[in-house]
């Protein structure tokens, strides 16, 4: 009876494990003529990840499930907040603070419940607040009225485009993203992210205001970024116990925007200078006096079509942004053991989209500062103490913390929860909190989330190591074995792409962009190399995503091009 038991249970657990590591590679000549295989992608990540779904939100009942969704409550509100006045104000007031708390719910919900990656946080990003307003700098050359159909049109052919390319399995082609353009993508946005709060400041002293307004928006701003990254750095420091660091880094949004919301309307001579705050509308109603739905039928054939390039501009966008950001959600730093899903998520992405666009809400995507933050947040931490001795004459023991990843709380019910009081918070009583709330601290959130793409970035850290005094350097440090000016040219070329891509952006043909984003993958796989060892380049860049069940969904790790290989250049 046992022996038959046993072989019964090991058959089911057989069965299992095929079906939990089924990859779309076994399949005799997918990897090559996978853009001819259409739906098989879709098909695939549902067949690996539906197995994973009930331990999704079985996996949930643990305090790190309450904790991140504190955390992440307030990081995607608060940037969205900041991303939607800025939009707002360039815009003609089109979009709203009801629009973008709608938008962000609504994919949150969505992709908590049916995509394959649900550790991917989607709302607002600052990069569609972009896009959306220099196509309104655009469209008021001709005729400003028809703004609302022609933004609508563009998210309907976006979400025809996105279709197309999870159909036809186009997101494989991301397994090819490494850290040269992921982190120029990261440093790029940290660096847009860290201009719009000083243009928010500046609006600040431009908008009828007295000096006092500025100055005191500029202290608020500057103190709030301050207190945020000194809570945050504590839950990776050796302060008090671990538990009280980790408490302090988990609330930190919390703690800091009510102290800071409270501190502007303390009685005195600080309500004197009248700092503005947010502009918010009737509950569960558009900012303008319109329906919900976009009379998107009144556009004219010619500007239905014209829309269409447009169109595909913000599918290239999506394309980059919200797939990296599923990538970074997945990085190589977290442990995950549950598949992934690209293409089944894109084409969700897409349905997302045309929602958006017909509702006349900022279209939702990936976000690339807080997904890993999501992850992060979901992460738990061992802290481990290093002892290493040396011997210079004298036996000395040094001793040093060690902080492991060791789980990662992989589940669906944060994102789904996020999205009830993303809801909840587009009621009548929270949108009264909102309106109290200085617009100075949404420029202070710019600095925490912009700061956050630069400070961990790859960019920043290498060029650090450059300028490091030689004796301060470990003896073990990789970099030590690739030639200093080397990893200057590395650099530089991450930069060129990042200059590029930051000049576009403050033009009018800002919308040009995401093709410029796009073509770093290109660069790196095709001409880096050429520069470059592959010796010198594997201690310099790697894949951004090195798990086998993420990447499973991308047709598995790719190979580097054969002259790189065989290159003997240093």
């Amino acid at each position: 009876m046992d022996l038959h038991q046993s072989a019964f249970q090991n058959t089911q657990l057989h069965r299992e494990e095929t079906n939990m590591t089924y990859t779309y590679e076994k399949l005799k000549g997918w990897r090559q003529w996978r853009i001819l295989r259409p739906g098989r992608g879709m098909y695939h990540d549902i067949r690996r990840r539906l197995p994973y779904y009930r331990s999704d939100i079985m996996d949930a009942f643990t305090y790190r499930t309450v904790a991140s969704t504190v955390r992440i409550y307030f990081v995607n509100l608060l940037p969205a907040i900041a991303y939607t006045l800025d939009m707002s104000h360039r815009t003609g007031h089109f979009f709203g603070i009801n629009e973008s708390l709608f938008s962000s719910a609504l994919a949150a919900i969505v992709f908590s419940l049916l995509s394959a990656q649900p550790l991917t946080i989607v709302g607002v990003t600052g990069l569609i607040s972009l896009f959306s307003f220099t196509i309104y700098d655009i469209i008021s050359i001709y005729d400003i009225s028809i703004y609302p159909q022609f933004m609508a049109w563009t998210g309907i052919w976006a979400a025809v485009f996105h279709w197309f390319v999870a159909v036809f399995n186009v997101c494989d082609y991301m397994r090819y993203v490494t850290d040269f353009s992921s982190e120029a993508f990261g440093m790029y946005v940290g660096i847009i992210y860290i201009v719009k709060g000083v243009e928010e400041l500046i609006a600040e002293f431009e908008n009828g205001s007295s000096t006092a307004t500025g100055f005191l928006s500029c202290i608020v701003a500057i103190l709030y970024f301050a207190s945020v990254y000194a809570l945050e750095r504590l839950g990776s420091s050796t302060l008090w116990r671990a538990e009280y660091r980790r408490i302090l880094a988990d609330y930190a949004y919390v703690f800091c925007t009510i102290f800071w919301v409270g501190f502007v309307h303390i009685p005195g001579h600080l309500k004197e200078a009248r700092l503005p705050t947010l502009p918010v509308s009737k509950a569960f109603n558009p900012t303008q006096p319109r329906a919900w739905v976009i009379e998107f039928w009144n556009l004219s054939i010619k500007l239905v079509f014209v829309a269409m390039p447009f169109g595909f501009l913000v599918m290239s966008l999506f394309y980059y942004d919200h797939n990296v950001s599923s990538i970074t959600a997945q990085a190589r730093q977290f442990p995950l053991k549950k598949p992934s899903g690209f293409h089944w998520d894109f084409f969700i992405l897409g349905c997302t989209t045309f929602v958006a666009a017909v509702l006349g809400l900022p279209m939702p995507n990936g976000l690339v500062p807080q997904a890993p933050v999501h992850t992060d947040s979901l992460t738990e931490y061992q802290t481990k103490l290093e002892i290493i001795t040396k011997c210079n004459g004298e036996a000395a023991e040094i001793r040093r913390p060690v902080i492991e990843a060791t789980n990662v709380v992989e589940q669906r019910v944060t994102h789904f929860l996020m999205g009830l009081a993303l809801i909840g918070t587009m009621t009548g009583p929270l949108l009264r909190v909102l309106d109290i709330m200085p617009t100075a601290v949404f420029a202070g959130v710019y600095f925490v989330v912009g700061w956050g793409s630069i400070e961990k970035n790859g960019i920043l850290q290498k060029l650090l190591f450059l300028q490091a005094e030689k004796r301060f350097v470990e003896r073990d440090e990789p970099m030590l074995r690739v030639p200093r000016l080397k990893v200057a040219l590395y650099i530089g070329l991450q930069m060129f792409g990042v200059a590029a891509c930051v000049a576009i952006s403050h033009t009018i043909a800002a919308i040009g962009f995401p093709i410029l984003i796009i073509l770093l993958i290109p660069f790196r796989v095709l001409l880096v190399p050429k520069w470059f060892t592959l010796r010198k380049l594997e201690i310099m860049d790697n894949f951004t995503v090195t798990n086998k069940m993420v990447l499973a969904s991308l047709g598995g790790k790719p190979d580097l091009p054969e002259y790189s290989k065989k290159t003997t250049r240093i």
